[in-house]
């Protein structure tokens, strides 16, 4: 979960260094570091934010060097425990190192280093990669071969990337688990986390895979393979844009990526509806084989992308009537299930690269499930990879911690498979199918009108303000929506926040209810509305105040302890995309009067590579 970037060039790396971690800051916050070579291996590091180690990093000048931004696992947030870490001893370094993942062996390599003669100035797992380099390194004086052989020692997951002082024009990186590419400039050459983090430099970049090793000169890059064979890795030209890295008109990312919505879901949607069709190419050229042989769906997420698997759930049981179960990913590959060969496993990462997801799938395929989908909103990162099919989802870079646009976006993509595999399995009339088409045509415009409903969540969100505890409610599909909603409250505002189906509230959840528990409501105009209605008068009963989100068909209205919020219309199937955006914009808002940092929520980062 933390950052990386590293640079060959033939200018001073430092500027570029200090811009990337900036724009990997939402990786990673609890502090940050870099390392280069000159006359020796300089650092500078700083616990918090890149803007106080730039501070530090003021007149530092070379042609190489590493940075990192930290997510702290392995010890506190101490400048000694932040990236990079040298060996053989902080003041006579030869070896620098930054790592993303986690080693697991690294107390059995502590305690082997430790006989070795290598003293450790950090909690971390990382310090032990350093000084198992240095330990190779002389011997060999080779700083590939000294990479490879430490590596071999490690288990766990790892980005790495590594220099060493009496190597100037060379950098070495390897990958396990964990994302890692390098950029290709013209007499310079990057590595990075992520592709945001070099854009300013290029737009041409390599995905590694698992298992390999490069070298990286200003005028070369040489990839190893797993196998130690020099391989050729597709290079691909970014399409992210640098404005949609930046903040423009608005106050922070998340806001910035609530509005972003209608386009991002219209970008989603594009293809299908200038097919005017739904169709299984949409999931791969594979994809006619494989959705004909399947006969149930399993979905693999976490976080948020889990709720979007259990709206899924309902979607796909009533529309393409086939049996869907959810899991979290953490808990699935760690526990004894029955595997079905016909089963279709869909994994939902927003990054791809979702350890938790990842080692789900890979412990799925091990089972025997030969067939899987991955539905995810960056392009070639690990689990499409590794997947049968891939939906990828068009939301643009989203850089807040709380997902947003990632998640409306999963569920289009979610609904398009529930609709296509209905067509597949024969249970879609051309008339249904042209009516879903329209909903989602429309749907664009219904989100908008939902956004324009800011001004009247802001004032309930200063309700908000003074309490400690909130809880959510909703019925059937609309459940997952309220799990989201008190998920997006309690990481960015800290109010601490849970959500139950509607009907369990007389069997527990009740008892917390009083004049300071906010209890908000998901309740359009569906099935159940009328038995939301009265799980509502179970609350009013006993002091509770309501903040119901509901529609223009709902037929209530609001009361004394009863506030009311209507989106203008009920849009049917697509009713919790929908309702999903005002729950966005109320813990955004409760946020900011509780002061936190809305982007970068303590304790968080965005992307989790480790478990």
């Amino acid at each position: 979960m933390c950052g990386i970037v590293g640079a060959v060039s033939n200018r001073n790396i430092v500027p570029l260094l200090i811009e990337g971690l900036s724009r990997l800051e939402y990786r990673g916050y609890d502090s940050a570091g870099i390392a280069i070579l000159n006359q020796s291996i300089e650092r500078a590091r700083a616990v918090g934010r890149v803007a106080e180690l730039q501070l530090k990093a003021q007149g530092m000048h070379s042609q190489i060097g590493i940075g990192h931004t930290r997510w702290a696992t392995h010890g506190g947030v101490t400048e000694q425990n932040a990236h990079p870490h040298v060996s053989p001893s902080q003041t006579d370094a030869h070896i620098a190192v930054v790592h993303n993942g986690i080693i697991e062996n690294h107390d059995e390599q502590r305690d082997r280093l430790k006989t070795l003669g290598y003293q450790f100035y950090s909690q971390t797992d990382t310090e032990v990669i350093a000084h198992l380099v240095h330990y190779y390194y002389q011997q060999s004086r080779d700083l590939l071969v000294a990479v490879k052989q430490a590596i071999a020692e490690l288990t766990g997951a790892y980005a790495i990337s590594v220099i060493a002082l009496d190597n100037p024009q060379q950098m070495v990186v390897a990958r396990l688990g964990c994302p890692l590419l390098i950029g290709l400039g013209e007499g310079e050459n990057f590595v990075a986390s992520d592709v945001s983090a070099v854009l300013s430099a290029t737009r041409k970049v390599i995905y590694l895979e698992d298992g390999d090793v490069a070298t990286l000169q200003t005028d070369a890059v040489v990839i190893y393979d797993q196998q130690g064979e020099i391989v050729q890795r597709k290079v691909h030209m970014s399409d992210v844009s640098l404005a949609s890295l930046e903040l423009g008109p608005y106050s922070h990312f998340m806001q910035k990526e609530i509005h972003e919505q209608p386009r991002a879901i219209s970008d989603t949607i594009e293809a299908l509806i200038d097919d005017g069709a739904f169709r299984t190419e949409l999931f791969g050229t594979q994809a006619a084989a494989i959705l004909k042989e399947i006969d149930s769906v399993l979905i693999l997420a976490a976080g948020t992308s889990y709720y979007a698997g259990l709206t899924a759930k309902y979607w796909l049981e009533s529309i393409a009537r086939i049996p869907t179960s959810v899991e979290i990913a953490s808990e699935y590959r760690y526990r004894e299930s029955v595997p079905n060969p016909k089963q279709l496993v869909v994994t939902i990462s927003q990054s791809g690269e979702t350890l938790d997801t990842m080692e789900a799938l890979k412990h799925a395929q091990k089972l025997g499930h030969p067939h899987s989908l991955a539905i995810c909103n960056v392009q070639e990162s690990a689990i499409p990879r590794a997947s049968s099919l891939v939906f990828y989802t068009r939301a643009g870079a989203e850089i807040g911690v709380a997902s947003t646009k990632a998640f409306t976006t999963q569920l289009i993509a979610l609904f398009v498979l529930s609709v296509t595999l209905a067509k597949e399995r024969g249970l879609l009339a051309d008339t249904q199918e042209q009516a879903y088409l329209t909903d989602l045509r429309q749907l664009t415009s219904s989100v908008q009108i939902a956004l324009n409903l800011e001004p009247q969540i802001r004032e309930w969100a200063a309700r908000f303000g003074d309490k400690e505890h909130a809880l959510f409610l909703g019925r059937g599909i609309h459940f997952p929506i309220a799990m989201e909603g008190a998920l997006k409250l309690k990481e960015i505002s800290y109010i601490h926040a849970e959500a139950y189906p509607a009907g369990e509230l007389k069997h527990g959840p009740l008892a917390l209810v009083d004049s300071n528990m906010p209890v908000v409501v998901i309740a359009p105009n569906d099935a159940l509305l009328e038995k939301v209605k009265s799980n509502m008068q179970e609350v009013k009963a006993r002091g509770g105040e309501l903040f119901v989100f509901a529609d223009a068909d709902s037929h209530f209205n609001a009361s004394e302890g009863v506030h009311v919020i209507r989106t203008p219309r009920h849009v049917g199937v697509l009713s919790p995309v929908l309702h999903v955006i005002p729950v966005q914009l109320l813990a955004y808002h409760a946020a900011l009067l509780k002061g936190t940092d809305v982007d970068k929520p303590r304790n968080l980062a965005k992307s989790v590579t480790v478990e």
